[in-house]
């Protein structure tokens, strides 16, 4: 029997600015451990400290222009561009001083705040 996701759970990061941020599966919105989906929403100028996440991530850029530095490396994506993490690397995820970004996340296993293992 399928299950119909109605309404992800909502909630805004301690990021500054804050990103929003909705869960359709995940451990908060479904219980579930094996995989988080969320949608996520940055306006520009949006940094979020870099991180070494357990988890393998993957994004889907659906509007705006999304930063992503990878072990270093500066990588811009687009609409329609898509971009695979691995757990262990260390990313930072930013958007530019003039644009925001929209973009949906895949996390394996399901993201949690303790398995990204964000820097202070």
């Amino acid at each position: 029997m399928p299950t119909i996701i109605e309404n992800p759970v909502g909630f805004r990061s301690t990021n500054v600015p804050p990103e929003e941020i909705e869960e359709y599966v995940g451990k908060i919105s479904t219980g579930t451990d094996s995989v988080s989906i969320a949608r996520i929403r940055c306006p520009a100028d949006w940094k979020e400290p870099p991180q070494q996440p357990t988890f393998d991530e993957y994004t889907l850029v659906l509007g705006g222009t999304l930063l992503v530095e990878v072990e270093g490396t500066l990588h811009t994506l687009e609409a329609g561009k898509a971009i695979i993490t691995h757990a262990g690397e260390r990313v930072q995820y930013s958007t530019s001083s003039h644009e925001g970004a929209d973009y949906l996340a895949v996390c394996l296993p399901a993201f949690t705040p303790e398995a990204t293992n964000r820097e202070e």
